[in-house]
């Protein structure tokens, strides 16, 4: 009945202001703690680590779902990686931020360099430690010319197009001066756009010049605060409890890890990761990682 159910909802409140009962019908605050660690690229085919939309977007989804929310807290450790998926991953933390009007705060751990950064701007605030490696606002590309040793080894390269501009910069012939030129024009373009997504999200805290700021050089977390690159140092749960109370409730979202089953021994799993790791890709991969990670010295 209407008026047995307002005595209850009377009750329930009357309750909830007693100490000991109101921690009971005082829901805890909450905040999800989304973590971000690896390279980006397109995951999508499988058996590639790192960071992708396909891979993140389900978790991004995850993490703006729970009750009494009070913010999402990203745990970012990255190097960079591809310039789209860093942009379709950020585009879509705004879009729920804005949609479910919750907070977004950045956290870094070692490196938010080159995607790293991208994907940090998408939080209100980012917070480092001082140690951590900051910015690489930049485009860069890297390949190799294989001209040399396949003349060495006897190698007639065959390659037949309905269209001049579809062997742009094949490694196994010359570099063309026309085809470096149209490289520097997309790199040009790719850099425009970050730029303004830096400047966009960070406004008017930026101290310093276009070219100081945004020539691909990196700063440790100190050198970044003075730029305007951060706003301050900390760790996730250290700052989130003195902004939301100390009985703040953590959700961990994490990317789902490979399972192998228990019962499988030691010596089975260790052949296994050796026969993975002899595959072309996962070498690719690998080679990948390590250029990435290394240009920061880690």
């Amino acid at each position: 009945m209407p008026g047995s159910k307002n005595i209850f909802c009377k009750a329930i409140n009357l309750a909830s202001k007693t100490p000991l009962i109101g921690k009971i019908f005082t829901p805890k605050p909450k905040v999800s703690l989304l973590r971000m660690s690896g390279v980006i690229r397109d995951t999508s085919l499988g058996g590639r680590s790192g960071i992708s939309f396909d891979k993140y977007a389900p978790l991004i989804e995850k993490a703006f779902k729970p009750a009494n929310l009070k913010a999402v807290a990203l745990i970012i450790n990255s190097p960079g990686g591809s310039p789209a998926q860093s942009s379709l991953i950020a585009e879509y933390i705004r879009d729920k931020a804005k949609e479910k009007n919750i907070p977004v705060l950045s956290f870094v751990e070692d490196v938010a360099a080159s995607g790293g950064y991208w994907l940090a701007c998408a939080g209100e605030e980012i917070y480092t430690q001082e140690m951590s490696i900051v910015g690489s606002i930049g485009v860069i590309s890297a390949s190799f010319g294989m001209q040399q040793f396949i003349e060495k080894h006897g190698i007639e390269r065959r390659i037949h197009t309905s269209g001049k501009e579809k062997s742009f910069l094949d490694p196994f012939v010359e570099e063309k001066p026309s085809d470096v030129k149209r490289l520097k024009e997309l790199q040009k373009n790719m850099h425009e756009i970050f730029k303004s997504w830096v400047k966009f999200r960070r406004e008017s805290q930026l101290k310093g010049s276009d070219k100081e700021l945004f020539e691909g050089a990196f700063w440790t977390g100190s050198a970044a605060l003075e730029k305007g690159l951060i706003d301050g140092f900390g760790e996730a749960r250290t700052i989130c409890k003195k902004r939301y109370g100390e009985n703040t409730k953590f959700i961990e979202i994490n990317p789902k890890k490979k399972w192998i089953p228990g019962i499988i021994s030691a010596q089975i799993k260790n052949h296994i990761n050796l026969q993975a790791s002899t595959l072309p890709e996962s070498t690719i991969t690998a080679i990948e990682d390590r250029i990435f990670w290394s240009r920061y010295g880690l």
